[in-house]
Formats: structure tokens, sequence, C-alpha cells
């Protein structure tokens, strides 16, 4: 497709300098952007990148010194706001997918919505329901009386396991596998491991976002619950019966361990993790690396380390850390002075 500055100005309430009518056909980085491109500029290190930048139109702050007449400006408040708004409106990609591949098995009793496809090699087992407008990419199984809301796309090489049910409008990334075993194990009086069924599902609530190769394990009893609103980056863990409460977010390689409630609006970044039987309370941030020991009951606290502390405790121990050498040596030079004081008081 292509489309005016002007109007893409129009959409973000951006104020043109220079050519309003140029085309745009594309978005890119500033360092990458090529004629026929629009990118933006909001952060100062990459102002370096301007001068040589190929680009036709540029979302900046208002104010820019507008060095170039070779280039297009869009002013706005927010540049990067912006430059996403226009993706999500005018460039989100289609994924285009129609039709039920005649590879694909469909068991007689499943129901599939209308407009909903179906790639290649999909197996939709008994009983599962699949909603309007879904589409489920290559090599995808879902297993008996798995349901799928309306609008969601699954992609290719997704595995999710008998009665899970999936909301709408919902993303699922390559390789994640939903309703996998719990890790549900005791032991016996000779030390042996023996398995304990994990008889629950997983429930995914509206609007969930799931990155590539995501577990999300099924409850031994009742549900692992992940409600509206989620998104889980790509390789994190979620054990059974754990909640994610709506709109938090999980970065990368994070692990959160079972019947582990989380909150809403937390923010939990890469490799976090958290043990079992915990409460997070809502509006929680936890710093990249931190090891969760302990219930946080404060809404809105944040945390970081291993075992993690609050934030501002946690940055104090670090530094002292980091100078416990200078700390050593100081202390013998003290314990120096103490015997030489000694001798001469004859204490």
């Amino acid at each position: 497709m292509k489309i005016s500055v002007a109007e893409i100005a129009r959409l973000i309430e951006g104020e043109v300098t220079g050519n309003g009518e140029e085309q745009i056909a594309g978005l890119a980085k500033i360092e990458d952007a090529k004629s026929g491109e629009l990118t933006f500029l909001y952060l100062d290190s990459y102002q370096k990148y301007f001068e040589a930048s190929q680009a036709s139109a540029i979302l900046v702050k208002p104010g820019f010194n507008k060095t170039r007449d070779d280039i297009t400006y869009i002013e706005v408040k927010d540049p990067n706001k912006s430059f996403t708004k226009i993706v999500t409106s005018l460039f989100f990609p289609k994924f285009p997918l129609e039709g039920k591949d005649e590879t694909a098995f469909i068991h007689p009793s499943a129901i599939i919505g209308t407009n909903s496809a179906i790639g290649k090699n999909v197996v939709i087992s008994e009983g599962c329901k699949i909603g309007n407008d879904v589409k489920i990419f290559h090599n995808t199984v879902l297993l008996e009386n798995v349901e799928v809301g309306d609008g969601t796309i699954i992609f290719q090489n997704v595995s999710i396991r008998e009665d899970c049910k999936i909301g709408k409008r919902g993303i699922i990334h390559p390789g994640a596998v939903i309703g996998s075993d719990g890790f549900g194990f005791h032991p016996n009086e000779k030390g042996e491991w023996f398995k304990v069924p994990q008889i629950g599902n997983v429930v995914v609530e509206d609007d969930v976002e799931i990155g590539a190769n995501v577990t999300i394990d099924r409850a031994a009893i009742g549900s692992t619950l992940i409600k509206k609103g989620v998104k889980l980056d790509n390789l994190v863990q979620i054990a059974h019966n754990v909640v994610v409460g709506e709109n938090t977010a999980i970065a990368a390689q994070a692990g959160i361990s079972g019947s582990t409630k989380i909150g809403r609006n937390c923010l939990i970044a890469g490799q976090v993790g958290v043990v079992g039987h915990l409460e997070i309370a809502d509006k929680v941030i936890l710093y990249a690396q931190s090891g969760i020991s302990k219930s946080i009951p404060d809404t809105g606290a944040t945390y970081f380390g291993s075992p993690a502390k609050e934030y501002r405790t946690a940055l104090k121990n670090e530094a002292h850390i980091r100078n416990l050498s200078q700390y050593a040596e100081k202390i013998k030079q003290l314990e120096v002075e103490i015997k030489l004081l000694k001798e001469k008081t004859g204490l």
C-alpha cells in the first residue's frame, strides 16, 4: 500500500513541513530507511543517523532543527507512540491464510466458525470449537475439546492439549505448548518419584499474546489462568495452577512456579524466577534476573536481586558489594591504627 504523508499526519495529529503529498510505501529504522519509507527519531542517541538517512519522511519532536530540505518532517509530541499508531493502523501484517487445506484433519464433531482458516497438516480433534475469523497455521495440533475464540491467530507448530480454552483476539506464536502436564511428582518410601495425574486445564482469556516456545502447564485440578490482556514473551514458563492477572507483561525466560498468583498490570522482566504458592500484588515491577522467594503484598512495589529486595534497598546493597575490596582495605588500616594506639596507651 501507499499513503501520503498528509494522510499519515492527520492520523497522528502531526504538523507537516515539506511535501505532504509524498507517498509512503513502508516503515523503517532511521539507519536503514530508504526512499519511499517513513522513519522516526525520538532518542538523542539516534541523531547521528539523521544526516545520512535516505527516508522520504521522518517523525520528529516539535522544534526539531530541520537542517535538510530533501526530507519531509512530521512534528508530533511523541514520535515513538505515533510511529506505533501508524504501524497498528496502516501497516499491520495481514498473515494471509484462507480456507481449509486438504492435508488438515478435522474431526467430524468439531465446529469451525465462519471465515476461519486451517493450514497444512493441522489436527483438530473431537469436540473442538473454533470461533469465527480464526487462523490456525501449519502443523498445529488441538487435542479433544479445545476451544478457540473469535479472531485468534495460532501460528505454526503450536500444541494445545485437551480441554484447554483460548479466548478471543489472541495471538499464539510458533512452538508454544499450552496444557502440558504440570510438574507433579511425589516420592515413595524408596525415594522413587511417581507421577500425580494433572486433570485440570488451561484457560487463556481474551486479547492475550503468547510468545514463541512459551509453555503453560495444565492445572493439577481446576485451571491455570491467564487473564485478559496478558502479554507473555518468548520462552516464558507458567507452571500448574498459576494465575496471571489482567494486563500483566512477562519478559523472556521468566518462570512462575506452581500455584503462584500474579496481580494485574505487573511487569516481570527477563529471567525472573518466582517460587510457588506466592501472591504478587497489582502493579508490581520485578527487575531482570530477580529471584522472588516471598509474597509481595504492596501494590506498585519494585523489587530486584536474588533473593529479591525492595529496589532502592537492593541498589544500596549492590553498591556496598562493589566496594567490598575498599572496605576490606580500610578495615585492615583501622586494625593497624588500633594496634598502634593500644601499644602507645598500654591498653
